[in-house]
């Protein structure tokens, strides 16, 4: 039975709720990525909807498929492209959607093969851009028969892909904040541990940092693990002395 506009509407407008809390929970980025291609793929009704990222710590950049709701294991293997390759990279590069009626027949579209094993027809790629119109990857929808996208299928696959450059965006800040908040919580350890031996060991500042480091190569801790072993160690002789004395 053939949906109303109404209707397409509704579910449209549940699905991108549905991904809007997503982004906003606790679900780590590779599950969230899997549950953006599982509501898209429902939310317009395709055989296949794969999400591509890009991988800018390559040289030259790649794009790389980071998570699809297909099954097939001649779809979801490892694959990347350069960002000249295929219809990932066509859309990447240009920031704008890329409809084509027959992959099989496009000369943009690199695996043929795979489409005809997989029974993939018509496709729609849209980009992940983020508000200062950085392409962070790409999303695609692959049906099984010959099909034209309408114009507001793909404004809600736009708004799906937009919403996940948001949501890749505001991974990378926590990580980076969090790595930044480690490094100053190690550098404060450090610091501790080399007061405690420049106190115990009348070693300077120089020469207190030196060992640790030593330590820390010859024992393939980090320094921070060695700076709070060092701290262990003096908290537990200062317990001992000052027990001792309360005898």
């Amino acid at each position: 039975m053939k949906e109303t506009e109404q209707q397409t509407h509704d579910k449209y407008v549940k699905t991108l709720m549905d991904i809007s809390r997503a982004i906003t929970s606790d679900l780590f980025l590779e599950d969230l990525l899997k549950l953006i291609v599982l509501l898209t793929a429902q939310m317009i009704g395709v055989e296949i909807c794969s999400l591509w990222l890009i991988d800018e710590n390559e040289n030259p950049p790649k794009i790389r498929l980071k998570a699809t709701q297909a099954i097939e294991p001649e779809y979801i293997k490892d694959r990347s492209l350069n960002l000249n390759e295929g219809v990932v990279g066509y859309v990447a590069v240009r920031k704008k959607p890329l409809m084509i009626k027959n992959v099989r027949k496009s000369h943009r579209f690199k695996e043929k093969e795979m489409a005809k094993k997989l029974g993939l027809v018509s496709m729609v790629g849209v980009p992940l851009k983020l508000q200062n119109k950085k392409i962070v990857g790409v999303l695609n929808c692959f049906t099984s028969v010959p099909y034209d996208f309408s114009e507001t299928e793909v404004n809600a696959l736009t708004t799906v892909a937009n919403q996940a450059a948001v949501a890749i965006l505001n991974t990378e800040l926590m990580v980076k904040a969090k790595v930044i908040e480690e490094e100053l919580e190690s550098r404060k350890l450090i610091e501790k541990a080399k007061e405690v031996l420049m106190a115990g060991r009348r070693m300077k500042g120089d020469e207190a940092y030196r060992w640790i480091q030593k330590q820390s190569m010859n024992s393939r801790k980090t320094m921070r693990q060695v700076s709070e072993a060092i701290l262990l160690s003096d908290e537990i002789f200062q317990d001992k002395r000052y027990n001792s004395t309360k005898k």
